[in-house]
């Protein structure tokens, strides 16, 4: 498995932007496609969107489309989720996950997780 750590998280107005990070160890990295999903308090954890091994594919939920953007970097072994134009209903923990080798929707496809990072977006 991989080891996952998330950071970037905070509390930020609507309308403004934050950058999660999530640092991997433990296996190569660039084998791994890398999702990140969220949970909202009372909520089921819910896709927000992944991408490819390398880097070149990208797929979001509905919800995150257009706003937020996920990026990786191999050499660093990190991947990034760039949030802009939060909204309240973003409010949320976030969390990366690593799937071996194939990009995945499904959250029951990631094996590997982190311990989340926490976002609040006040209105």
């Amino acid at each position: 498995q991989v080891q996952l750590v998330e950071s970037g998280g905070g509390l930020v107005q609507a309308g403004g932007s934050l950058r999660l990070s999530c640092a991997a160890s433990g296996r190569t990295f660039s084998n791994y496609a890398m999702g990140w999903f969220r949970q909202a308090p009372g909520k089921e954890r819910e896709f927000v969107g992944y991408i490819s091994r390398s880097g070149s594919i990208t797929y979001y939920a509905d919800s995150a489309k257009g706003r937020f953007t996920i990026s990786r970097d191999n050499a660093k072994n990190t991947v990034t989720l760039q949030m802009n134009s939060l909204k309240p209903e973003d409010t949320a923990d976030y969390y990366c996950a690593a799937n071996f080798w194939l990009t995945s929707t499904t959250e029951v496809d990631y094996d590997s997780w982190g311990q989340g990072t926490q976002v609040t977006v006040s209105s």
